[in-house]
């Protein structure tokens, strides 16, 4: 991220670090993992609302398991929020496996698949760390453009930019420009380079639909959980070379947060949670306006975990 990856484009089509400082009561990162009692649970999230409502489910899930739970979301990029945890600051942390990888841990890893990635993961975390199971749902990064422009230029493949490209201009978040899965890899694995690199940053999911459609952008990096890919009938890219690696939601835990039940009710989320899932609650929190909690609530229910 990859990861790569969050509505992830609603709030934040770029995961830029918003920064400590401030008061403690209006720094998310201010305390550690646990509570003074040494029983609340901290759980982070990134700044977009796909994370935040993911976030919301697993405290959910804890506080259903007689677990004391602290929210401390809107944290902001992976850049932040991941030393964070490795330090013990927050205990649970939805994550993006590929996206963790190949942006947190190994940036010259070339794992791709779901199998692959985790078991990287495993070997290459701090001890002090460690990934839960990943669930089926994935979010991951993509190169999206118009319907309009994919039939005039015959566009089916990341790997179809490679003529039209140098008179583009890519729109997305500040970090894509910079990263493998992201325009360091359109570059090596596909030979696709943009003229013009137009970067966004919180807030900015309906300013880029908006460029996208007014011709402002001609591509955009959009996450693949987007309802806005439906509704407006963007195209996405395909990927045969995987730049753009699995992104399963997954738990990172500091293990000295979380005990046994924590780990249960955790795991618990991610055997039930489908991309599907994931595409039907965010469509909830974007089009229908729904409180991410009550979003959270239902989904628990409906899985049997509250």
């Amino acid at each position: 991220m990859s990861r790569a990856a969050a509505f992830t484009l609603i709030t934040a089509l770029s995961l830029t670090a918003c920064g400590g400082g401030g008061d403690s009561d209006d720094n998310p990162l201010s305390g550690s993992s646990a509570d003074s009692d040494g029983k609340s649970i901290v759980v982070g999230s990134a700044n977009f609302p796909e994370n935040q409502l993911l976030a919301e489910i697993y405290s959910q899930a804890l506080e259903a398991k007689g677990l004391k739970v602290t929210r401390k979301f809107d944290i902001g990029a992976r850049e932040v929020y991941y030393d964070q945890v490795v330090k013990g600051g927050i205990g649970v942390f939805p994550e993006y496996n590929g996206a963790l990888l190949a942006v947190a841990v190994d940036k010259n890893s070339t794992a791709t698949s779901t199998d692959d990635i985790n078991a990287e993961l495993k070997q290459k975390l701090p001890s002090s760390v460690e990934i839960l199971d990943s669930a089926e749902a994935q979010d991951k990064d993509s190169v999206t453009v118009t319907a309009e422009k994919a039939a005039k230029y015959d566009l089916k493949s990341l790997a179809d930019l490679k003529s039209v490209a140098k008179d583009w201009t890519i729109g997305a978040g500040s970090e894509f420009k910079t990263r493998t899965q992201g325009g360091v890899g359109l570059k090596t694995v596909y030979g696709v380079e943009f003229g013009k690199f137009q970067p966004l940053d919180a807030g900015a999911q309906s300013t880029l639909l908006k460029l996208l459609k007014d011709d402002k952008v001609q591509a955009a990096n959009i996450y693949t959980t987007d309802p806005a890919i439906v509704e407006d009938k963007l195209v996405v890219l395909e990927d045969p070379k995987n730049l753009f690696s699995s992104q399963n939601v997954t738990p990172l835990v500091y293990k000295d947060a979380v005990n046994d039940t924590a780990k249960g009710a955790l795991n618990g989320v991610s055997a039930k949670l489908t991309t599907q899932d994931l595409l039907d609650m965010m469509k909830k929190l974007v089009n229908d306006k729904e409180d991410a909690s009550d979003v959270a609530k239902e989904w628990l229910t409906s899985a049997g975990l509250n």
